[in-house]
């Protein structure tokens, strides 16, 4: 299983990022797939996920601002992310849910001024 997260950096708050992530190894196309994060001291948690048939559920403190997608042909799933706060500043990984403990190496995404 490979899992290849892209799209972090530096960004003002309120503003907006596109993740990527690419993936391999397994059934994507019939997989549940999520974007989790991990902030500094805090443990990784499920922000958004999304089925193979593309309907999508999210974290109540991300619903309204972030856009989970996928393209079953090219096994990919992005993250849109809007209207930024600093409490969104984490390691963004993508894997499966549940993730049977396979772990890209994630994309830093720093919200601050």
């Amino acid at each position: 299983v490979q899992l290849q997260a892209s799209g972090g950096g530096l960004v003002q708050p309120g503003g907006s990022l596109r993740l990527s992530c690419a993936a391999s190894g397994f059934g994507f196309s019939v997989s549940l797939m999520g974007w989790y994060r991990q902030a500094p001291g805090k443990q990784r948690e499920l922000v958004a996920q999304i089925t193979s048939g593309g309907l999508a559920v999210y974290a109540d403190s991300v619903s309204g601002r972030f856009t989970i997608s996928r393209d079953n042909t090219k096994n990919t799933v992005t993250l849109q992310m809007n209207s930024l706060k600093p409490e969104d500043t984490a390691v963004y990984y993508c894997s499966r849910v549940p993730p049977y403990n396979s772990w890209g190496q994630g994309t830093l995404v720093t919200v601050s001024s």
